[in-house]
């Protein structure tokens, strides 16, 4: 296997780990338990991963409220679905997993919507931190630490939720 364009930085929510090609991210992920994915592996940076760095940077610093990073984002053609109505979400904006099933055309589909939530391999740049209940409840986060990662993200964004 060849060695992926890779790049870590620090963030208030952990270590974030880029990976991407020539031309566009891949995934992000974000340091569970003190590990990242390649962690193996050494630094090979690139243009678009810097940019990538640059902007969350900013995003985190409060400095940035959208991103214009090209992403690819492989899936089924329901995850890609779901991913492009969570793009369609800008800053501070929230949504329902049953309303990205009434989106996607599949209605009373909210547990396989979270499992697309779920999947998505490039949180933060497709807003999947803001999916909750349709009480408002927040009810799960696949990045970092899990609900206090979600729950730093959604604060940053002034995203309010259920108790």
């Amino acid at each position: 296997m060849t060695t992926p364009n890779l790049l870590r930085f620090e963030s208030p929510i952990g270590r974030i780990e880029l990976v991407g090609d020539d031309e566009r991210l891949i995934s992000l992920s974000i340091e569970r338990d003190g590990a990242l994915p390649h962690d193996d592996q050494p630094d090979r940076p690139n243009a678009v991963l810097e940019s990538a760095r640059d902007q969350l940077v900013e995003y985190f610093a409060g400095r940035r409220t959208a991103f214009d990073i090209p992403v690819r984002l492989d899936g089924t053609p329901f995850q890609q679905a779901v991913w492009a109505e969570l793009v369609r979400l800008g800053w501070g904006e929230a949504t329902s997993y049953g309303a990205l099933a009434a989106a996607v055309g599949r209605p009373g589909s909210a547990r396989a919507i979270g499992g697309a939530v779920g999947a998505n391999p490039v949180p933060i740049i497709v807003g999947c931190h803001r999916v909750l209940a349709s009480d408002g409840r927040i009810t799960g986060y696949s990045g970092g630490d899990g609900i206090p990662t979600k729950l730093w993200l959604l604060a940053h964004e002034q995203i309010g939720f259920a108790a």
